[in-house]
């Protein structure tokens, strides 16, 4: 059996032409699409740094994988090799799971758990470990397991937005899921279709995928933050804002505590 670092080829191959514009890279704009993320990344880590002060410093870990997301799918697509693959639904796996441990509420713990967060981290850490083993043993595992979570993820946002009456954290939850739903038809389009937009020469729905994904995050890390606060913060008051004017018709939302609380 080749060694997993020896080079092979990934079976997944995108709708992009390969090697068109340049020798070294495979995928020329579903490579260097993936710059959002060092743009959002450090930008979501400036804005959300006085909550990160007052909720959890583990915060920052989620910006810093959304970047290491956004290295190992540029990797990924200028190289299309196997490796490659791995490291990037990998390294999306454990951006997911940060996300769970930071802002899971605690009334969807499992009940042999109670409401105790540290054993439920434990619990995500040694499932996310397990998963990425299993991922270079069977790689099929990966594609089961990210899309277990973002139906969990979507079913916990359904719940919320049931029980909210708050208009702000509605509008929030509806920008994310609409934002979403956009980029998933994108990736799926991609995948499926691939032979009609290469009839009328368009191949970019991959790379629109990476942009409308990275833009996503912030708003999804805000829908969090505020559906978590309800829960883990009932004496603080959250308020959003949008990067750069709150005025502006578009903006990145971050979120604004009240008080001051160094961790």
């Amino acid at each position: 059996m080749p060694s997993i670092f020896a080079y092979q080829s990934s079976e997944v191959d995108w709708c992009e032409s390969n090697f068109q514009h340049s020798e070294l890279v495979a995928e020329f704009y579903n490579t260097f699409s993936n710059v959002t993320f060092f743009i959002f990344g450090p930008l979501m880590m400036f804005l959300m740094h006085p909550y990160a002060q007052k909720r959890s410093c583990y915060v920052y870990v989620t910006c810093i994988l959304f970047m290491v997301v956004g290295l190992f799918s540029m990797y990924f697509h200028m190289t299309l090799s196997f490796l490659g693959q791995l490291l990037d639904e990998i390294a999306i796996l454990w951006l997911l799971a940060s996300g769970y441990s930071i802002w899971m509420p605690r009334c969807y713990f499992p009940t042999f758990l109670g409401e105790n967060r540290p054993q439920f981290i434990c619990l995500v850490i040694t499932t996310t470990v397990v998963s990425t083993f299993l991922s270079f043993l069977r790689p099929v595992v990966n594609a089961y397991a990210l899309n277990s979570i973002a139906v969990h993820i979507l079913y916990i946002v359904f719940q919320e937005y049931k029980r909210t009456s708050n208009k702000e954290l509605r509008h929030i939850m509806e920008v994310s899921v609409v934002l979403w739903a956009f980029a998933l038809t994108s990736w799926i389009s991609d995948r499926l279709l691939c032979s009609f937009w290469q009839q009328i020469n368009f191949f970019y729905l991959h790379s629109i995928w990476h942009v409308l994904i990275s833009i996503t995050f912030p708003y999804g890390m805000v829908t969090m933050a505020l559906v978590d606060a309800r829960y883990e913060m009932p004496g603080q008051t959250l308020k959003v804002r949008y990067w750069p004017r709150d005025t502006w018709p578009v903006g990145l939302p971050y979120v604004e505590v009240s008080d001051d609380k160094n961790c």
